[in-house]
């Protein structure tokens, strides 16, 4: 038991536990408002003469005689189709993180044990390039992959959000190979192993939370984007957030607000369980060489 001198003022546990509380509420209270509004009418969730329309459901009474439907997810999955993009999304993922993750682990390594002095140059570069807002990179690549004939389609965007995604990848895998003792690489080669066998079987094992945390921001990159994947990929080859403002519509097209709601909210649910699946791999990541001895 905590001696008394130990433990905690109420008044301070109060005030810790509330922040906590409120702070819980304020960010997740939006995606949860948004899963419940995903099963009301338009009328009703965007409500502005009674906002409690969007609680009771009243429309969708009168429409659907229930207060809750399902249109709003059928008419995105099924209607427009939204699986399709839910598909592209996830092949966009998979190859950049792939990608992001061999080209960065090699490079990180590379640099981390190279004595050269263009290595902080060429990460100061890198993190240059990772400064820059990508709509400035993308509009260079949008002549050429208009004579070439690759616009539109899922390579090129997979390509280009690499390249945008790499220097990030490359300083923060650097940082975490750097915290590995450099004894580990001796050890590995006074037993037998070449430079590659050490890398393999010895340092990536012992950094592999830190390639799960890099892994997990490259696919969140790629997950989340829309300056690239809008202006890189046809319509038939769109991504889940082009798809989502899509179905918002323009001034010149109408769109369907509640096929966007339901969308949101099924392209949000797979990050939450996404995180919650590997959470302990991101704080060990994260906390990677925070301490040392």
């Amino acid at each position: 038991m905590a001696s008394k001198a130990q433990r905690r003022p109420m008044g301070l546990s109060i005030l810790i536990y509330g922040f906590v509380g409120l702070w819980f509420i304020l960010a997740a209270f939006p995606f949860f408002w948004t899963l419940w509004g995903s099963f009301k009418v338009e009328l009703d969730f965007f409500s502005i003469a009674d906002w409690t329309n969007a609680i009771t459901g009243e429309r969708t009474k009168a429409t659907y005689d229930s207060a809750f439907t399902g249109a709003a997810y059928h008419g995105a999955w099924v209607q427009e189709e939204f699986w399709r993009n839910v598909i592209n999304t996830f092949i966009v993922c998979l190859f950049v993180v792939c990608t992001s993750l061999t080209i960065g682990t090699l490079g990180g390594y590379a640099l981390s044990r190279s004595s050269y002095r263009y290595t902080f140059w060429l990460l100061i570069t890198a993190l240059i390039f990772r400064a820059m807002p990508p709509i400035t990179l993308v509009a260079g690549y949008l002549l050429p992959f208009f004579e070439w004939n690759v616009w539109g389609i899922l390579p090129t965007t997979i390509i280009v959000l690499v390249a945008i995604n790499q220097p990030f990848t490359l300083w923060m895998l650097h940082s975490f190979f750097q915290n590995i003792p450099k004894e580990l690489d001796e050890s590995a080669k006074v037993d037998g192993c070449t430079q590659f066998q050490a890398f393999r079987h010895v340092i990536v094992p012992v950094m592999w939370p830190g390639v799960i945390t890099t892994g997990l921001f490259s696919f969140l990159l790629a997950y989340n984007d829309f300056a690239v994947t809008a202006m890189l990929l046809s319509e038939s080859n769109r991504t889940m957030v082009p798809a989502i403002a899509a179905f918002l519509g323009t001034t010149y097209t109408e769109g369907n607000v509640m096929f966007a709601v339901a969308a949101v909210v099924s392209a949000t649910a797979p990050l939450f369980v996404l995180v919650m699946f590997f959470q302990r791999q991101i704080v060990s990541g994260l906390t990677a060489g925070a301490v040392k001895g």
